[in-house]
């Protein structure tokens, strides 16, 4: 099918606005790399930098020897593996009831849970309600708060509304019941919205920085996100960071870190992509 001359140049201006766009989202990333792999004199020289000219890795050989460091980054992987599991757990136990017709007073429970979208208790009552509950100080105090988003939840509950009801019935009549028919049936049709939510679960556990610098005083449970905001922002006196010299210059070591924390999560993306699309669209579609 042959494209009309306006369709062609649509698909000109698209490709051009994507390609900038690319750029624009790629350069910050590759000039970071660049600066962590290079030497002093390379890091400070002004300029486009999109490879290093002269490779040094000290950088990267200072952060992998770090104890802090793999402190951080330990607890940052508690808090995403143990929150994104908890997190899906407890949306699909929320979700498949609401998904079903036949669920006592579904459309007030489903306005009551609406309402949550729009309106908060605020920062203090939360804080106010977690130090209640004694979990200052605490790794679950990063990970109860959010347990359940109810956006993500709803997008579960409308695939669910999607998946044909004759296989519950069928289930039913072999003597299945709604936890049989949630974790036989309904859970492994829905790996492709799963692993949507999963993903955006993951991103927000792994980025998040806010609740764990409120809640969290011991440097033993630090994360990934609040030491490098700290070696970014207040950086002096951090045992990481080298004295600036002719062969050693700090920003490399913060270029080092910055890759350090973003690249787990640019890892596990690839594997996920290919239930993006389809997760979020068939989630969306059922209202």
């Amino acid at each position: 099918m042959r494209m009309t001359q306006g369709e062609k140049v649509f698909q000109t201006l698209l490709i051009i606005f994507i390609s900038v766009l690319s750029i624009a989202m790629i350069y910050p990333f590759l000039h970071v790399l660049s600066i962590s792999l290079s030497t002093a004199r390379e890091a400070l020289r002004p300029g486009v930098h999109f490879y290093p000219h002269e490779i040094s890795w000290y950088a990267w050989k200072k952060v992998f020897s770090t104890e802090t460091v793999w402190t951080a980054f330990g607890n940052t992987v508690f808090r995403t593996v143990i929150g994104t599991v908890l997190s899906l757990f407890f949306m699909s136990l929320g979700a498949y009831p609401l998904s079903r017709k036949y669920l006592p007073h579904r459309n007030f429970y489903t306005m009551v849970i609406i309402i949550t979208m729009f309106f908060g208790g605020g920062l203090i009552p939360t804080y106010l309600l977690i130090k209640s509950l004694g979990l200052i100080d605490s790794r679950w105090a990063l990970i109860i708060p959010g347990l359940i988003s109810t956006y993500s939840m709803f997008i579960l509950r409308n695939f669910y509304m999607g998946i044909p009801s004759e296989l519950e019935d069928s289930a039913k009549m072999d003597g299945a019941n709604d936890i049989r028919i949630l974790t036989s049936i309904i859970i492994p049709l829905s790996k492709p919205v799963l692993a949507t939510l999963a993903l955006w679960s993951a991103v927000g556990h792994w980025n998040a920085w806010f609740d764990a610098l409120i809640y969290i005083q011991d440097q033993s449970k630090l994360v990934l996100q609040i030491y490098l905001r700290r070696l970014v922002i207040t950086s002096e006196g951090d045992p990481i960071l080298p004295l600036r010299t002719p062969d050693m210059e700090p920003e490399t070591v913060k270029a080092a870190v910055i890759m350090f924390t973003a690249m787990p999560i640019l890892i596990l993306y690839p594997f996920l992509q290919r239930y993006f699309v389809k997760g979020v669209m068939v989630g969306s579609l059922k209202g």
